[in-house]
């Protein structure tokens, strides 16, 4: 399989060890990755709320590279795949602004290929019985709650992508891994990210909730599939670790270089894991 790469602002900067893990653990499951040659940023971060065609414009830019590379896209940041995701619904639904947004960066959208978050690749073209085949380091003892964030799975008409109010694949994917899945009611609520600068108090509030739920529901980490969420979350707290589910897959799968990427979390994660036996 090959697919596509666009790694957003944060895998190259605040979430390297999602791109870290996201490269080795696809490299081990026989998928050629390439990163979309001379990428720009996807506006996540402003432009959507100052002004609509530059919101789409940058984000179609991307898809254009993309398309021109061939295969299906992956994106791992949950706000980059938002954007992608509504330049990619434009361009294949409004004709009159879809044809507007190929002017501006000058191109032709032509489709054949589908913009897809990693728990997507993974999970459903992939296939966890795959996955399963290939553990080599169960996760045995492992107790999780999965965190998607608002922004992943909505709008649903948007990003097609899983239930929005009550997603499943990763808890799947979890369990496929050896480690145990708990359930609770906040895996898609917000963590306050998106306030980070303007009202770090409200954000602490948030977050503070969601690690006491986790607790409360038995959870001695979390894995994560936003870098936006996983930095928020581990700034505003210390007591709770948290693993991008990647991460999670390397450490499983055996991949030796996994043993790196736990340096770079806010929260070291290694007591938990070697008081569990799961690493050195």
């Amino acid at each position: 399989m090959r697919v596509s790469y666009y790694p957003g602002c944060s895998l190259h900067a605040t979430a390297v060890e999602y791109d870290l893990s996201i490269r080795a653990v696809l490299q081990r499951l026989g998928v050629e990755l390439t990163e979309v040659p001379d990428w720009n940023c996807c506006g996540a971060s402003s432009a959507h709320s100052l002004n609509e065609t530059l919101a789409l414009a940058l984000p179609a830019r991307n898809l254009a590279l993309a398309q021109e590379e061939g295969g299906d896209l992956v994106v791992p940041c949950a706000g980059c795949f938002s954007r992608l995701k509504m330049a990619e619904k434009v361009l294949r639904e409004d004709p009159p602004k879809g044809g507007k947004i190929e002017k501006v960066v000058g191109f032709k959208y032509k489709g054949g290929f589908e913009v897809r978050s990693p728990l997507d690749l993974i999970g459903n073209l992939i296939g966890l019985e795959r996955l399963h085949n290939m553990i080599q380091r169960p996760l045995s003892g492992l107790r999780l709650v999965a965190y998607y964030g608002c922004v992943l799975v909505r709008p649903p008409e948007v990003v097609q992508f899983e239930d929005p109010e009550n997603p499943q694949l990763l808890n799947r994917l979890l369990q496929t891994l050896g480690a145990e899945p708990l359930e609770w009611s906040y895996a898609t609520d917000c963590c306050g990210g998106n306030l980070a600068l303007t009202r770090g108090d409200l954000a602490k509030i948030l977050v503070t909730k969601l690690v006491s739920k986790a607790r409360e529901a038995g959870a001695q980490a979390m894995a994560t599939v936003c870098p936006l969420c996983h930095m928020n979350l581990e700034m505003r707290q210390e007591e709770m670790p948290l693993f991008y589910f990647t991460e999670l897959m390397g450490l499983a799968l055996g991949i030796e270089e996994s043993k790196k990427w736990w340096g770079k979390h806010l929260i070291d994660p290694r007591p938990l894991l070697r008081t569990l036996g799961l690493t050195d």
